[in-house]
């Protein structure tokens, strides 16, 4: 396949390339049956749930499992097996078809009056090796290998990235032109109110006016997908070992994403509820609290929700509290001076023990889309106290990504989310 978009020639060069792809998608009747949520938002029995009475349902492919009998090991190889046969069912059935020339998409997520607006392509190896594709989380191994040995053995990746770029305003107004002037593919909306429109851009002359203008752009940033960027970037790295005289044109070169700008995204807070009190009263707790730098003030029974940075809310015991945390512990560091970090560092640390959130089983997180309410829903049932976060701002991830440093765990909650099974890119 001839490159439209240019390729990289050096780890050093600064600048972000797009690819077209042959993608993989429903045929536009099946569309709204085959889109699902992505993998990792839902345990095997939310899966199996959201597919029942839906053999053309895309979790079929990406929660694979759930076609095949109750087993210990979700990551057995005979998952993946599955998977690779459902999607070459889902091709040989007609619920999908094979591009016959690449291509670029738009790609619109329209939710309670806010649109964003994504262009789908295919993004370098080389480009999330040499850091042009910016990370902001650590990524743990074994989710990692789940998704290696799901694209490997698909031979496809099934899922996009969800990356984000500086706003050009060119850019912007040649997506916005080609959608208000063309016919989408695809446009529904689902139960949850999110509405998906998707265009297929097929002119040359348009994907290479796109493909140009990124190379403007020095940057891609990982938004959502850092599991799912690593892994595809492994499977890449060991494709070209099995093919030590790879050219750099071959599809598993490049991987699946969704590119939007900066200024129409909208980061949810992404909030933590603890099982326990580490040994503490009530009282004693909010004793330990004021004196690590927290001013604490009772809200009452009416849910409170922080209304600005370094200004938490906390539910204990049937009552809501602001805390705001006093300038002292307010640390002059991108990622040490984000409310998530000083939240870690001043009191779920040292007071309740919490060493680390990935691995620690006392805590869990709770993504903003389900209110409020759900952090007292939990405190009321299987947990002790809960904590509202003021949610990250685009500004604070870019800089944490330029800067080359890492977030904590669970630190941003990108609503809506990406939909699955809209298009693929088979390697």
């Amino acid at each position: 396949m001839t490159m439209l978009c240019g390729k990289l020639t050096s780890k050093e060069d600064d600048m972000a390339i797009l690819r077209p792809f042959k993608a993989i998608r429903p045929v536009k009747e099946y569309a709204k049956q085959v889109i699902s949520l992505p993998y990792d938002v839902m345990n095997r029995e939310e899966a199996a749930a959201m597919a029942k009475d839906n053999p053309r349902s895309f979790l079929r492919i990406s929660r694979s499992e759930i076609d095949l009998p109750e087993q210990k090991d979700d990551y057995h190889v005979s998952v993946y097996e599955k998977a690779k046969e459902n999607l070459k069912m889902f091709v040989s059935n007609g619920t999908m078809f094979c591009e016959e020339k690449p291509g670029l998409y738009i790609y619109r997520l329209t939710k309670d009056g806010r649109a964003q607006t994504g262009i789908v392509a295919c993004v370098s190896i080389d480009e999330y090796e040499a850091d042009i594709i910016k990370k902001h989380e650590l990524t743990r191994v074994e989710k990692e290998l789940d998704r290696i040995n799901h694209f490997d053995i698909c031979n496809a990746h099934t899922e996009p990235v969800f990356l984000t770029y500086r706003e050009d305003k060119r850019i912007s107004a040649i997506t916005e032109g080609f959608a208000t002037n063309s016919e989408p593919e695809y446009d529904f909306a689902l139960d949850d109110g999110v509405r998906h429109t998707l265009w297929h851009i097929s002119d040359e002359s348009t994907i290479s006016s796109i493909c140009e203008l990124f190379k403007e752009a020095p940057y891609l940033y990982i938004a959502d997908g850092h599991h799912r960027s690593a892994s595809s970037y492994k499977v890449g790295a060991k494709r070209r070992q099995e093919k030590p005289n790879y050219t750099g044109d071959e599809e598993f070169n490049f991987f699946l994403a969704v590119v939007f700008p900066d200024s129409e995204l909208k980061i949810f807070d992404y909030n933590r509820v603890v099982k326990d009190l580490n040994g503490n009263t009530a009282e004693q707790f909010i004793e330990k609290v004021k004196k690590a730098g927290f001013a604490v003030e009772e809200k009452g029974t009416e849910i409170y929700r922080p209304e600005k940075k370094h200004v938490l809310g906390m539910f204990l015991e049937g009552k809501w509290y602001k805390l705001t945390i006093d300038a002292s512990i307010i640390p002059d560091d991108a990622v040490d001076s984000l409310d998530v970090s000083i939240l870690q560092n001043n009191l779920l640390n040292p007071i309740l023990d919490i060493d680390d959130p990935r691995t620690n089983k006392r805590i869990e997180f709770v993504g903003g889309i389900r209110g409020l309410t759900e952090l007292e829903r939990r405190v009321n049932s299987d947990m002790k106290v809960a904590f509202a976060i003021y949610p990250v701002s685009m500004d604070d991830l870019l800089k944490t990504a330029d800067e080359g440093k890492i977030m904590p765990p669970k630190s941003t909650w990108f609503e809506p989310k990406l939909g699955s099974g809209l298009f693929v890119h088979e390697f």
